[in-house]
């Protein structure tokens, strides 16, 4: 059995690795709802678009229940903290995410147009959404969120709703959406061809530059807001506590990390490489190959958020002292084992049988697909 504080940070890392798997799979499948009104021009096409990730959307979603499933387990503070400061924008994000499941059931159920192009702005709701509200998230986080809490760490949440809205949460929102917008763009050129793909590929290479744009002016612009340190001596192995700690704040705090390991700017020039790649690699038709380095650009952006905010979790703006940090958040020592060994043999698991599953539904869907099994089609 690991020690409590190295189960601390393999917990952080395994966190990591769930949020992109969710924003690998379940991001492509997302980007391909916010494309599909504007790849697919007719019912034909529309509903190619949407067979191409019909079979899969409901498995990908394992990775969005199993990272907030993680999060609850590993970090129940942070858990319980975030979905009261942030209620009604989960709320907001599963709401549209309502439109999914749905849009794909019925949406072809009835031979009516008004009755699909509905749905088919459903289908982009539950597609464009969610993407932008967890940037808006992410956002809030790398500036401090308004909590506090009292001796017996019962949280409460000072701000409102408005407040997340503010201009660099709304930027990181946007970064989101082009990022996985750009993921569909890539999945849907590989497995769509002629016109639809044509229109993917530019709609791909239109998401990449607003990536990289937003990206980078995101990184220019957190160098002037003021990041969260840890003043005082931390023991990796100590009882959670979030009290228990001083924090400061700094302008250009968030950066210090990359002063001490200069290593991880390659987190960075990979969310920028990997999406210019990608946009280069679509242009090629070199489709899944590009869509591994839209996943690889994935990886380095929200690998730059992690490696920006480490130690940090949900820092706190109104109360610095109280921010919830990798130390002092978590779950017991034999929670976090349990879990650990629980994670190491159903992961594999996963991976397996998703890959097995794309591999059975690989290939092109075309129109004559659809027209073809009219009745078997979404």
């Amino acid at each position: 059995m690991f020690d409590y504080g190295t189960l601390k940070i393999i917990w952080w890392l395994l966190v990591g690795v769930l949020l992109v798997g969710f924003a690998i799979m379940d991001g492509h499948d997302m980007g391909v709802g916010t494309l599909l009104p504007f790849v697919g021009r007719s019912d034909i096409e529309r509903r190619t678009v949407i067979n191409t990730v019909g079979a899969h959307w409901e498995g990908n979603q394992v990775w969005f229940v199993t990272a907030g499933g993680a999060l609850f387990a590993a970090w129940p503070l942070v858990y319980a903290t975030a979905f009261s400061g942030f209620y009604w924008a989960m709320m907001a994000a599963l709401w549209a995410l309502f439109f999914r499941p749905v849009g794909f059931t019925y949406r072809s159920k009835i031979q009516n147009t008004t009755w699909r192009s509905t749905w088919d702005w459903g289908l982009f709701v539950g597609g464009f959404v969610p993407p932008v509200i967890f940037g808006v998230a992410f956002g809030n986080l790398l500036q401090g969120v308004p909590f506090q809490f009292d001796p017996l760490l019962v949280s409460t949440y000072t701000g409102n709703f408005w407040q997340l809205l503010n201009p660099f949460a709304l930027l990181v929102g946007v970064v989101s959406s082009a990022m996985l917008t750009l993921q569909g763009g890539a999945y849907l050129a590989h497995r769509t061809e002629g016109v639809i793909q044509a229109r993917a590929v530019k709609a791909a290479g239109g998401a990449a530059l607003v990536m990289v744009a937003g990206f980078v002016a995101a990184g220019v612009w957190l160098q002037w807001i003021p990041g969260f340190r840890i003043s005082s001596v931390v023991d990796p192995s100590a009882l959670p506590n979030p009290l228990g700690k001083t924090v400061v704040l700094e302008t250009g705090a968030w950066m210090a990390n990359y002063a001490i390991q200069p290593l991880l700017w390659l987190l960075p020039a990979l969310g920028i490489v990997g999406a210019l790649a990608a946009a280069g690699l679509l242009r090629a038709r070199r489709t899944l190959t590009a869509f591994v380095a839209s996943s690889l650009a994935i990886v380095g952006v929200i690998g730059t958020a992690g490696a920006s905010m480490f130690p940090f979790v949900m820092p706190s703006s109104t109360m610095p002292a109280a921010s919830l940090t990798v130390w002092d958040s978590v779950s017991s020592h034999l929670t976090l084992g349990i879990m650990f060994w629980a994670t190491l043999i159903l992961m594999p698991l996963i991976v397996l049988y998703t890959s097995w599953a794309y591999s059975v539904m690989r290939g092109k869907v075309t129109a004559a697909y659809i027209r073809e099994n009219e009745h078997g089609a979404y």
